[in-house]
């Protein structure tokens, strides 16, 4: 089968046109961020700093989640756009249908496996006394919703690929307002406290889960499911291509995990509450770059698959310089806003506004360098290159910023944490310029 020409990834893309393909993902990762700090900022007017500080004790087990679907989405989603760009079709249905039959027992295991053992989750967390309550019952409801959470993270990805991006948008767009209408039936209306706040976050899972487990039942689209053959080889190779995403996402966990634990011994519960608030909003910011390599990922896989050197290169050349001027805005933003916001979720408790208020000024600078690095892992992921993609997001998830937070606070106490994710982000930028001139041939150069 050789019906690609008339593909939306098939296009000759130039930069505006790049653009508006992107869009669809951009608004949505941009109304993800938006919802998820609409959603903390219910939490702490409604319920309290405390309970806001135990959303991030809770972290790291979302972002377990997040990371095995962001894995499965991202390295399938290569391997599904590859096929169709080589026009096996038949081929390509098969295995995007065994992904997301994959995500759903993932999902279902991690359920049973967090409820079982989940006050220990939470001790080992990091709770204290006055947190527990609040994690335990923000975290048992989460669990629940985690096939959902698994499966909505897939279809971001792959609503892409099919070329319906504007769909994955929509759907993101009315999971959002969903979830902040619940939170606001639950948390102002019903008083349920934090456990309504995970309840209407998991009704905003199912809603772009179940409208796209429809949609691929319908075969409106080119790719739609099919009945999958068992194929162990396809998912090792997800796996193994989307591993920068997984190692970002548990890289995430073990630094917030780092990042409680500092603030809690420096400064208590304010001290997790202010950094609870930074990185949301660092989501936040971040949000348009995630999106934009999200949207020209598949396009960039296509364009690989189909040996289309030229376009591939003009391609990669106007998302570097998209990039740049995102990352430019991001530190602007954060730099000029950061006390703005900071009131916004503080106003009332002055010690957690001004920890939070002297971490966004160092904070900042972050945003100048990880915007290249955020890009470049996710190219490397769409040219099947997962070592170099996983390297980049070890580096500056992990790698880089573990060492920095274990030993700057010894020295600099609160400032050294907040220069620790600035110096990685920089220190990982000098990995990705080397990365990105050693692979060059990836690129066709």
């Amino acid at each position: 089968m050789t019906e690609t020409g008339n593909h939306p990834l098939a296009k000759d893309f130039h930069g505006a046109s790049l653009l508006a393909f992107a869009l669809p993902s951009m608004v949505m990762m941009l109304f993800m961020g938006l919802y998820t700090l609409a959603d903390t900022l219910f939490v702490a007017r409604f319920v309290g700093t405390a309970a806001l500080s135990s959303i991030n004790i809770v972290c790291p087990v979302i972002n377990l989640i997040v990371g095995l679907g962001t894995m499965l989405a991202t390295g399938g989603s290569a391997i599904v756009a590859r096929k169709m760009g080589r026009g096996d079709l038949e081929e390509a249905r098969r295995n995007f249908t065994l992904l997301v039959v994959t995500g759903a027992i993932v999902g279902l295991v991690i359920t049973a496996v967090g409820l079982l053992f989940l006050e220990e989750i939470v001790w080992g967390l990091g709770a204290s006394e006055i947190l527990f309550p609040y994690c335990r019952d923000y975290l048992g409801v989460q669990l629940f919703f985690a096939v959902g959470n698994m499966l909505q993270v897939l279809y971001q990805n792959l609503f892409v690929t099919a070329g319906r991006p504007g769909l994955g948008m929509a759907l993101c767009v009315l999971a959002g307002v969903a979830n902040l209408v619940f939170d606001f039936i639950f948390l102002a209306g019903m008083g349920m406290g934090i456990a309504g706040a995970a309840l209407g976050t998991g009704i905003g899972y199912l809603i772009p889960t179940l409208v796209g487990t429809g949609f691929f039942f319908t075969g409106k689209s080119k790719l739609h499911f099919q009945r999958p053959r068992p194929d162990g080889s396809v998912l090792l190779e997800s796996c193994s291509n989307g591993l920068s995403e997984m190692v970002s996402q548990l890289s995430t966990a073990v630094t917030t995990f780092l990042f409680n634990a500092v603030m809690m011994r420096l400064l208590g519960e304010d001290g997790v509450a202010a950094i609870t608030v930074i990185i949301y909003s660092q989501f936040l910011l971040t949000t348009l770059i995630i999106g934009f390599s999200m949207g020209v990922a598949p396009v960039i896989s296509y364009q690989y698959g189909g040996g289309n050197g030229p376009k591939l290169r003009k391609i990669i050349r106007v998302c570097f310089g998209f990039v740049a001027a995102l990352s430019l805005l991001a530190f602007l933003v954060s730099f000029l806003a950061g006390e703005g916001i900071a009131w916004v979720f503080a106003s009332g408790k002055e010690r957690v506004f001004q920890i939070t208020k002297t971490g966004f000024a160092v904070f900042s600078f972050a945003f100048l360098f990880s915007g290249c690095n955020v890009f470049a892992s996710a190219l490397f992921t769409a040219l099947s290159n997962g070592k170099a993609s996983a390297a980049i997001s070890f580096c500056r998830t992990f790698g880089l910023i573990t060492v920095f937070l274990l030993a700057l606070p010894r020295i600099f106490q609160v400032m050294g944490v907040w220069l620790a994710v600035p110096l990685a982000e920089l220190g990982t930028l000098m990995l990705t310029v080397g990365l990105l001139y050693r692979h060059r041939r990836d690129f066709f150069i």
